[in-house]
């Protein structure tokens, strides 16, 4: 649904459950903003008969979104309309510790990104809803607060772009890759996972679905008007794949050589860390599909001993990245 058609119908709800009496076609199209921009009788637009057809779309688009509006005659005889609150009241909200986490969680990435002030309004209509007042959702379970940075730029218009099944373009950069390209991106799924955000889609030129890394995507995230090509999984496994990617699912196990005071997050997966002197380790380290590109991020620091096709993939990698 398109922002400002959104806006057009929140709007004309709120006139509908805020009256205390029918209002006519005429008091609405008066009080409502984006009626009077676009039939207003100093703007010049289209008459009433373009009105009316878009009010009774808004109309019966409220409807089906549940809400239960009343046609009675009003003291004019004007035909009239409300939404009475009684019979548009939702039954209490009840949360249990393990919601209230989640929903509080939610709104710490939201302030963390530029939707702080909708996070805060949500929290607050969720309190007058039933959540009770003495429950932090963001303490919900002990005094240790989980936290999910949100740094990224893209992370907004790519989170819009997922609830709006919109065809995303953006600059990404492999870590084999010197320079950017351009990836057209129908946008599925976003997920955190170790601290990192990663975007799921399909990728139209490659004709396959990826994980993008927030982090690697330079410039604007740009929205294209067509829609989606393929259809969306019921299931989107992000943190499975880049798990996988990671060697987080590993079926083998490599050797390397890991210069002294590099490679953190290396020495942390090893099952075995032998010193070499001068300045190297030799460790042992399980891994799955996409080991080698996770060791060309270290650079110089690493040398991969065994097996001999994983340090041919290193290689052809740093060769790429040279040639770039």
């Amino acid at each position: 649904m398109a922002i400002a058609k959104a806006e057009r119908l929140m709007n004309l709800a709120l006139c509908l459950l805020g009256t205390r009496r029918p209002l006519s076609k005429r008091e609405l199209r008066e009080c409502i903003e984006a009626y009077m921009e676009t039939f207003g009788p100093d703007r010049g637009g289209p008459g009433d008969d373009s009105f009316n057809r878009m009010f009774e779309r808004d109309k019966d688009d409220l409807r089906e979104l549940g809400l239960v509006i009343e046609t009675v005659e009003n003291l004019d005889g004007e035909v009239g309309y409300l939404a009475r609150r009684d019979s548009n009241r939702l039954p209490p909200i009840t949360l249990d510790a393990e919601e209230a986490a989640a929903l509080g969680l939610a709104a710490k990435v939201w302030q963390q990104a530029r939707l702080a002030g909708a996070a805060s309004g949500a929290l607050q209509k969720l309190r007058a809803a039933g959540l009770p007042e003495d429950v932090d959702p963001y303490e919900a379970h002990g005094a240790l607060e989980p936290r999910i940075p949100v740094h990224e730029a893209a992370f907004e218009p790519l989170m819009l772009a997922c609830r709006d099944r919109r065809p995303v373009v953006f600059d990404y950069r492999k870590a084999t890759a010197a320079q950017p390209a351009a990836r057209h991106v129908e946008p599925w799924a976003l997920e955190c996972w170790r601290g990192h955000w990663y975007l799921a889609g399909w990728d139209r030129d490659r004709g396959a679905e990826r994980v993008f890394r927030l982090s690697r995507i330079t410039g604007r995230v740009r929205t294209r008007g067509s829609g989606f090509t393929v259809p969306v999984p019921d299931v989107v496994t992000v943190r499975e794949t880049v798990a996988g990617w990671a060697g987080e699912i590993a079926d083998r196990s490599a050797r390397i050589r890991l210069r002294k005071g590099a490679g953190y997050p290396l020495r942390a997966k090893a099952t075995a860390v032998r010193e070499l002197g001068d300045g190297w380790d030799e460790l042992d380290i399980p891994y799955g599909h996409g080991l080698d590109a996770w060791l060309v991020e270290f650079g110089p620091d690493v040398v991969v001993l065994e097996p001999a096709e994983l340090r041919a993939d290193v290689v052809d990698r740093l060769r790429a990245v040279a040639k770039g």
